[in-house]
Parts: structure tokens; sequence; C-alpha cells
């Protein structure tokens, strides 16, 4: 058991049947009443976000979560497989489960996959990627001092808004976090 006044980013709990990582959380306390902790959670099995407040104080059961460094390998139909590097298992999760991680999925590359208890809940990924840009227009001379920006399509087909200066064929590296633009590789 942990106390939710311990809540740090990153934390895996078990609250209310399901498995939750704290993305972020806040000690409030008013000047009147007793204080609480407010934190925003994301689901492992479904992807959900939500807010919940607990009182401080209050305990909660913390998961025992397993990280095993596995590789990506190739989409099957409506599933992608993944290979533990030790000792070449192969497992099978669904897309979507894994739809926004996908956007920065490349054949080959190598991640943790979170498991609880055998179950394999989901794909962490690094906290940035370098991708290849595929189709953008063509930077005009001049727009770099602008400091504008116009949208890319990287090769996993997700699309981020970059500077004037990127090109077809550039390396960027992309904030996995959300999805945004960080410099050329």
């Amino acid at each position: 058991m942990i106390s939710v006044n311990d809540f740090k980013t990153g934390l895996t709990i078990e609250v209310d049947g399901g498995i939750w990582r704290v993305l972020d959380f806040q000690h409030v306390k008013p000047g009147k009443g007793a204080a609480f902790v407010r934190s925003k959670l994301r689901n492992l099995r479904t992807g959900a976000i939500q807010e919940k407040t607990f009182r401080a104080g209050e305990k909660v059961e913390k998961a025992q979560i397993d990280n095993r460094r596995m590789q990506y390998l190739y989409a099957s139909g409506d599933s992608h497989v993944f290979m533990d590097t030790e000792n070449y298992e192969q497992v099978e999760l669904p897309a979507k489960q894994i739809e926004y991680e996908l956007n920065f999925l490349k054949e080959n590359m190598e991640v943790q996959i979170i498991m609880f208890q055998g179950e394999t809940l989901g794909v962490e990924l690094p906290n940035t990627v370098e991708l290849v840009v595929t189709e953008t227009e063509p930077g005009i001379k001049g727009d770099t001092a602008s400091g504008g920006s116009k949208p890319a399509t990287l090769e996993t087909g997700l699309i981020v808004q970059v500077p004037f200066f990127v090109n077809v064929g550039d390396r960027l590296i992309i904030n996995t976090t959300d999805g945004s633009y960080v410099s050329r590789a």
C-alpha cells in the first residue's frame, strides 16, 4: 500500500479494479476543509484518461508492473508482433490497444512492453524517436526567419507541424509524449 501523498509521475497503482499510471497530480490544501490530492490517471488496459480526487493520506495499492525489453517485428492483420530480445518469445498486441504508440513504431525498434501478472498491457516508448519525412511542401528560400510551420507526413503516417526548412528525406527527432517536432537528427 502507498499513500496518495507519495504520488509521483509515472507511478502505477491499482484503483477500482483497474491498473492506472499517474500522469499528473496536485496536492491541494484549501483554506476550509480537509486537504486532498487531485490526480490525472491513465488506465493501462483501456488507455482512458480520468481525473480522480483522493483524500490526503488515503492509501492505494501499488501495482507491480514488469517491463520487458522487446523488439517490434511487424504488423499481422489487426495485431502487431513483438519479440523478447532475450528468449525470442513473441507477443501479439491488438492495434486498438497500442493505437497512439503506432504513430512512432518502426520495424526492428526496441521498446518496453508493460506487463502485469502475465497480462500484456501495452507499450512504453522512449521519450523521443527518429523518423524520416516522407511528404511535405518544399521550403521557400527566406521562409526560415518567419518562424512559421508547415505539416509534414512521417514514415509511420504521423503528421507533425515542422519549420519551413524541413524537406522530404530529412530525419527528425519527435517527442513521443505529445507528438511534436524537437529538431533535425
